[in-house]
């Protein structure tokens, strides 16, 4: 099954078998999306349908622990509310979930940058919370920048940076270098990007797509202090969010690094025309690599 087969008579058709009560809402594509597609269902309602990714484990833990962690968050986000199975006429998982209002900030703009300094802070703050045994445990996210390097340097060989590789490779190392996480792992996001984060009037008012959610270290979760908030904010952030010592805050900035090269790295694919790209992401990966580079 292919993205171009997933369409709004393909959702509607498949709400009319499993969830018929909600077949009468109207449909409408949201903008976006790769491992998933989104689908606007009325008004409070979203359908979350898997596209590009190779494993239904993302939507399920979505399932497991978002309503969970939902109640404790200062932010809305998605919580789902029915579940759809795999069937004859579409073979993989699909979820009903409420809507979170706002634009992704990857259309739009944060002006009220030390509210959505103290706002992220707040959300971060809530959702690192120790996590249980039975947290997921994620391959790729929530280690320490060391376990990370080869992916580092994948992205570094990959986009055109202008003579400024030194300076990237030097925020890694000292990333890579910095003391490990002692305490227990937390509740990380560990996917917080300008696509992932929804705005309005200015500031930040919701957060999305919760498929990379394990337990881990919050320093990818900090990042976001460089690649979501405009610069000059990441000084008040960390001071509102006053759990960061020095070593987690280089951890950050390195990790600040490795997510702002993936952006460019899929801005310059959506140049390219090459599947998964997106164009508009490539300035705002540039954008975040500067903030990164001078601190702000």
């Amino acid at each position: 099954m292919t993205a171009t087969e997933i369409t709004a008579d393909l959702v509607r058709d498949l709400l009319q078998q499993q969830h018929p009560d909600l077949a009468g809402l109207p449909i409408r594509e949201v903008a976006g999306g790769w491992g998933n597609q989104m689908w606007r269902l009325g008004d409070e309602l979203a359908v979350r349908m898997q596209r590009m990714d190779p494993t239904p484990q993302p939507q399920l833990k979505e399932r497991r622990w978002l309503p969970v962690l939902a109640p404790r968050l200062p932010l809305p986000v998605p919580v789902p509310v029915r579940y759809g199975e795999p069937s004859g006429r579409f073979p993989k998982y699909w979820t009903v979930l409420t809507w979170v209002p706002g634009e992704p900030l990857d259309r739009g703009t944060i002006s009220r940058g030390t509210h959505a300094a103290d706002t992220l802070a707040d959300f971060l703050r809530a959702l690192h919370a120790e996590a249980p045994a039975d947290a997921p445990i994620a391959a790729d996210r929530g280690a320490h920048p060391r376990e990370c390097t080869s992916g580092f340097e994948k992205f570094l060989g990959a986009v055109a940076l202008d003579g400024m590789e030194d300076d990237v490779r030097a925020v890694w190392d000292d990333a890579v270098a910095a003391r490990a996480r002692e305490s227990p792992p937390v509740w990380v996001h560990g996917d917080l990007h300008p696509a992932n984060v929804v705005v309005s009037e200015g500031t930040l008012s919701g957060i999305v797509d919760f498929g990379d959610l394990s337990a881990g270290d919050p320093a990818w979760d900090l990042a976001a202090a460089w690649v979501v908030l405009p610069a000059g904010t990441a000084a008040r952030f960390f001071e509102s969010y006053a759990r960061a010592d020095e070593p987690a805050i280089r951890r950050a900035r390195g990790l600040a690094a490795m997510k702002s090269l993936f952006l460019i790295l899929l801005g310059q694919n959506g140049e390219q025309g090459l599947p998964g790209g997106k164009p508009h992401w490539g300035p705002a990966g540039r954008a975040a690599l500067d903030r990164v580079l001078k601190g702000l």
